[in-house]
């Protein structure tokens, strides 16, 4: 077992069975690390106080304290402390509380023949890199941060001045722009700083609602209008009266609700489902849509007239990856808001994670910025962010969660690429880790799956071409995977 830790790195290692600490001190001194030994949690305290060790392994079963006593009180010293908690008789309670508590992992001692190495080096190396990091400053003002869009881009303050033009008129609005942009964002500013902000903003997903219901959901119904109208129903138009109503994915509204919704644009009026009385409708409409409308039209799925009655203002969101500038305060933002929303520090910023968020794409846009920077406060073990912290690519644009990958262990970080006989390595390591009871193959194939389809935000057209296979051939793995989720 050979580690590869970096020079000058001290390991306390603090255990009651002197024969497993001679044999752990042994595997790590082979590496040139430094390290020190204890077997009473109390001790074990005054050397890390003293010592400042880069890394403690602790078991888990110690005296007068326990493992997880020691754990807390060494957090509760340094906050960025990395502890590894031992046992060999760890229960499902007890992995769970030592994670709770901030610990860097929980290894099992029969597997330390074969998993210490990577946990170990894994954790020193996170050790060096917190050291070796550069917090940032707050790029952001107080005001700033209470912010509903943030920007700083000139593609971004073109959006604001656009906005700060039309709050005040009526005129139909139509946001374009990819998924995860900001598009209900802009439509919240528009309310905002118009007239209508006393009254209410409402949001209507139109590719979510059944096409046999938008009708009824958007212009109410009356009572026996069709099979389970029992009472009459208030639309959407009359609920927003006198404020603005936001029609998002706009492009997947139906054919028949878009002739509708047309008669209102072009009279001001309309009627509930099986009505004949005429309502007038006050209510500022503004769309969005993360679809080609010219296109659309084109295929005869989107009316045309409809189209030119909605596009009277329109304002584009560009995707993430082309206002790079922006990451950095969004970043900030969203670490701002997610520590109120959760009652927790503030956690700061490295250099080295922005300059590998501001390398990234971004498929997911915005959204995929802030459910990364979500997971990261969740499963973030310093107050400090770094670049192993942040799991590009493993949470999708919609904010599906997606499995972490098997082919780049903890000691490769974003920056590093792997040879093809370092991955292949990695991929058996991991494995070897996490694919108890699972056949290699299936368990590639369900991550590379899941990752393509991250990346290419859901879209199985591009995903079926990443992965070199049928789209129909995608469709029935997902389904399966789906199944195999369900049961799980």
């Amino acid at each position: 077992m050979k580690f590869e830790a970096q020079s000058n790195q001290t390991v306390l290692v603090v255990d009651s069975e002197t024969d497993f600490l001679d044999w752990v001190k042994q595997q790590l001194k082979a590496s040139g690390v430094r390290v020190i030994t204890e077997t009473n949690a109390t001790n074990a305290f005054k050397v890390f106080c003293l010592e400042k060790p880069d890394l403690v392994l602790t078991e888990l079963h110690l005296r007068p304290a326990t493992g997880l006593e020691l754990l807390a009180k060494i957090r509760g010293e340094s906050a960025n402390a990395m502890v590894i908690v031992m046992s060999a008789f760890g229960t499902t309670q007890s992995v769970i509380e030592s994670m709770k508590l901030g610990a860097f992992d929980f290894l099992r001692k029969e597997s330390a023949p074969f998993t210490m190495k990577v946990v170990v080096d894994s954790a020193l190396k996170a050790a060096a890199e917190l050291r070796a990091a550069t917090p940032t400053k707050p790029s952001l003002t107080v005001e700033q941060y209470r912010d509903d869009i943030v920007g700083r881009s000139e593609a971004m303050q073109s959006v604001f001045k656009m906005v700060g033009r039309v709050a005040m008129s009526d005129a139909p609005v139509l946001v374009t722009g990819e998924s995860g942009c900001g598009k209900e964002l802009v439509a919240r500013a528009i309310h905002t700083y118009s007239e209508r902000n006393k009254k209410p903003l409402i949001a209507i997903n139109c590719a979510a609602i059944p096409e046999n219901l938008l009708e009824s959901e958007l212009f109410g119904h009356e009572k026996g209008a069709f099979t389970g109208a029992a009472t009459q129903r208030i639309g959407r138009f009359e609920q927003c009266k006198g404020g603005t109503l936001f029609l998002d994915e706009i492009g997947e509204m139906p054919m028949p609700v878009q002739s509708k919704l047309l008669r209102v644009l072009q009279e001001g009026e309309f009627s509930r489902v099986g009505g004949n009385a005429t309502i007038r409708a006050d209510v500022r409409i503004v769309a969005a849509t993360n679809r080609n409308l010219d296109q659309a039209i084109t295929a005869k799925e989107f009316r045309e007239d409809l189209y030119y009655r909605l596009n009277v203002v329109g304002i584009h969101l560009p995707p993430l990856r082309a206002r790079v500038e922006d990451i950095r305060p969004l970043a900030e933002y969203f670490l701002s808001r997610i520590a109120q929303q959760q009652h927790r520090p503030l956690l700061q910023l490295s250099e080295e994670s922005i300059h590998v968020m501001e390398s990234y794409p971004w498929p997911g846009n915005v959204r995929e910025l802030q459910n990364t920077l979500q997971r990261a406060v969740v499963l973030a073990t310093s107050d400090v962010l770094l670049p192993k912290d942040l799991p590009l690519g493993q949470v999708s644009g919609g904010g599906e969660s997606v499995a972490a990958s098997p082919v780049l262990p903890a000691t490769l970080t974003s920056g590093d690429i792997p040879t093809i006989e370092e991955a292949a390595s990695a991929l058996f390591d991991a494995f070897q880790r996490e694919g108890e009871g699972r056949e290699l193959l299936p368990w590639v194939e369900e991550d590379f799956t899941r990752r393509a389809m991250a990346v290419t935000s859901n879209n199985q057209v591009k995903a079926s071409k990443l992965l070199g296979i049928t789209r129909a051939t995608l469709r029935k793995r997902l389904e399966r995977l789906n199944g195999t989720a369900a049961q799980e």
